[in-house]
């Protein structure tokens, strides 16, 4: 499995699906998340969105991630990323809330805010 690039509502590339197809890393290297079948959540455990056909979906059901092709807007150049850092032991995951209805509409959060939340 390759890794897969995530971009932000802007078109940059912020975050990536590590080639293990479950750590998510910011594009400096640092994991901040990971998924559980289509769940999201962050290193300490605790259930953020989902990610669903190629796009990231927050706690609201509203859209603040996308793979390539995926995106309503053009995509920048990605820069190199940044070496991985040392990943910490997860913590246990938190009980996954119900899926809101699913919406066209961007996050309040951009998407490294919102794969780093805690």
């Amino acid at each position: 499995m390759s890794e897969t690039t995530l971009y932000d509502t802007s078109g940059r590339a912020t975050a990536y699906v590590a080639t293990d197809g479950e750590t998510i890393y910011l594009w400096n290297g640092r994991a901040v998340a990971y998924l559980v079948g289509d769940k999201v959540y962050s290193w300490s455990g605790r259930h953020l969105g989902w990610f669903l056909k190629g796009i990231v979906f927050d706690g609201r059901g509203r859209r603040c991630g996308f793979e390539r092709g995926r995106t309503p807007f053009a995509v920048s150049a990605s820069p190199a990323k940044s070496a991985k850092s040392a990943r910490s032991a997860k913590s246990a995951r938190s009980a996954a809330f119900a899926r809101p209805a699913l919406s066209t509409g961007f996050s309040d959060l951009g998407l490294a805010e919102f794969l780093s939340q805690r």
